[in-house]
């Protein structure tokens, strides 16, 4: 059973970016809006993210980076932080997935788990 003290809930919702997309190169846009809601009880930062972005072909891009959108927001209980991306895909559909890693205050390190979610072009899926 995870500690109270250290509960980070994420939230996801994504959309096709048809603008930026080129289907006849195989290139799929889609943006993805994240809300990082801190349900515990101790002030906690994020430092970095890793996801897992596999396409329809299950072909899988592992990113890691500092932060998210240059920013490492310190997010206090009861409170949240949202920020939007985006990711490029050679399929119509594909999954993300992935965790960031936090500090609460007290120093304790730990992962917030992103559950997989589904990047799809509208109708692609029936």
């Amino acid at each position: 059973m995870s500690d109270p003290r250290y509960q980070i809930d994420v939230s996801i919702v994504t959309r096709y970016l048809p603008e930026q997309s080129q289907p006849q190169q195989n290139r799929f846009a889609f943006a993805y809006d994240v809300t990082i809601a801190n349900t515990g009880s101790l002030p906690a930062q994020l430092l970095s993210r890793h996801w897992l972005i596999t396409d329809g072909n299950g072909q899988v891009q592992e990113v890691r980076g500092a932060g998210v959108i240059g920013e490492q927001p310190l997010i206090e209980p009861g409170t949240s932080h949202s920020y939007s991306s985006g990711t490029l895909m050679a399929t119509q559909v594909g999954t993300m997935q992935g965790s960031y890693q936090m500090i609460a205050d007290d120093g304790k390190r730990f992962d917030a788990p992103i559950a997989p979610f589904r990047l799809a072009v509208p109708g692609a899926l029936h």
